[in-house]
């Protein structure tokens, strides 16, 4: 549209046919063509947009670089997209504080690199760290295995940048941890998918960097044996610093179609395990972890140096994409259960006869079950196995996503299932904060 062309410190894409790229994330489902794609360089652009969206009527989809799992930054009907990949600012460090400063544009792979360049530690890894944009991570409340042990993006921002309904930009938060002025508004933004606001940057706790990591590669002749894993190695004082898994089905598949590397895997099922304390290397550590682990850890392989460490995440990093690439049309879930009740879940798999293959973060419960077939199965089918398996989830004390959000994909499922105040909360504070919903509207409520 012509009309966005005049905006201030901003770049317009409003040509259909430069407009097919924002049509998709990394999830099974495809957006409607937006009115445009605006890329704010500065506050005026946004404080523009925000005037023209409540006067004019159009929402506001927010975008990083696109790889989110849940349709959270597709375009609905009559919205803007709007990318924050050319968003200006800075990574800044400050070892004194233990924290850093960064915009949303700035790439994940180089908010982790600055960090580990000053001796520090910036934990959260999802899967697509290398590509991901930092916003789009603090959107989603993004995780992946190091969760284990430091918990989701959330646990490391001390405050948020934010453009609100009012069209201005507001930090919420300090550099510090302590900081208890009231209920913390940052927090509520992260993990939000742009409901209430969009964050245009952020101030992260940091942590020393880890010298020391002991990475084993756990394969399991049976594969009931892993699931109780998860439980006694926290029963017993030994916390991962990851802890992923792959289950039968999935090994049959990288073994049959993987790369080569893959196609050697051990074990009717796999563990990767890594422990990064102070002394996690020492030989009296892993002597007291194989006492525990017993006959289960007959087939141990221990990386020796970096490379044999980088070997093994290769595999466990390659593993989404290899599926992706091999079913396109697969619908891939995150479901959440409690590490004492995962025998209860795969159980329950079991007899709902979901066809499903299933990998990722054994250590805190966050499950990835890829239905394989979704592109092929009667769509009244498919909402059914999936709703079958997200009620399976809560049945047992989880929840139906760990780390990839709701946004479109989801967002059937989280209102029939949720508890009803939640969504009453949900839906009273976005009618707080967006009145005229203009932000990212359709998602979550």
């Amino acid at each position: 549209m012509d009309a966005f062309k005049g905006l201030p410190e901003a770049r317009v894409i409003s040509d259909p046919s430069d407009l097919a790229p924002f049509l998709q994330d990394e999830s099974h489902l495809r957006g409607i063509l937006p009115l445009a794609v605006v890329k704010p360089h500065g506050p005026a652009a946004l404080r523009e947009l925000v005037r023209r969206a409540k006067a004019e009527g159009f929402g506001l989809v927010p975008r990083g670089a696109g790889t989110g799992k849940a349709g959270g930054c597709l375009p609905t009907e009559r919205t803007v997209v709007v990318d924050f990949s050319e968003w200006p600012g800075e990574i800044q460090v400050s070892p004194q504080d233990l924290c850093l400063r960064a915009p949303a544009s700035a790439p994940l792979r180089d908010v982790k690199a600055a960090a580990e360049a000053r001796g520090l530690f910036y934990p959260p890894d999802p899967n697509s760290w290398e590509s991901c944009a930092l916003g789009g991570t603090l959107a989603t409340n993004a995780g992946g295995p190091n969760a284990c042990k430091y918990g989701m993006t959330r646990h490391w921002v001390l405050a948020v940048d934010a453009l609100l309904e009012d069209g201005e930009l507001h930090t919420f938060g300090i550099s510090s941890v302590k900081a208890n002025a009231g209920p913390s508004l940052g927090q509520l933004l992260i993990g939000s998918e742009g409901l209430f606001g969009f964050i245009t940057g952020a101030t992260l706790r940091l942590t020393p960097l880890p010298r020391e990591y002991t990475t084993l590669l756990l394969p399991v002749k049976r594969w009931e044996d892993l699931l109780e894993l998860p439980g006694r190695l926290c029963g017993a004082g030994y916390l991962p610093s990851a802890f992923e898994f792959f289950d039968p089905a999935v090994l049959a598949e990288l073994r049959a179609h993987g790369p080569e590397e893959a196609r050697r895997l051990p074990g009717e099922a796999l563990a990767i395990l890594e422990f990064d304390d102070r002394g996690s290397t020492s030989d009296a550590f892993l002597e007291g972890l194989l006492d525990l682990l017993g006959p289960v850890a007959d087939q141990l392989e221990v990386a020796s140096d970096a490379r044999q460490r980088q070997g093994i995440w290769a595999v466990r990093r390659m593993t989404s994409v290899f599926l992706k690439e091999r079913h396109p049309r697969k619908v891939s879930e995150d479901i959440v259960v409690p590490r004492s009740r995962l025998r209860e879940f795969f159980a329950g798999v079991g007899r709902l006869d979901i066809p499903a293959v299933t990998y990722g973060h054994l250590g805190d419960g966050n499950l990835h079950v890829n239905l394989l077939a979704a592109g092929e199965t009667d769509p009244a089918l498919l909402d059914r196995q999936l709703m079958d398996l997200f009620s399976l989830a809560i049945s047992l004390g989880g929840t139906l996503s760990g780390e990839h959000g709701i946004g479109l994909a989801k967002r059937d499922a989280f209102l029939a299932l949720s508890d009803p105040g939640h969504i009453r909360t949900l839906r009273a504070l976005k009618q707080a904060l967006d009145p005229q919903g203009i932000f990212n509207p359709g998602k979550m409520v």
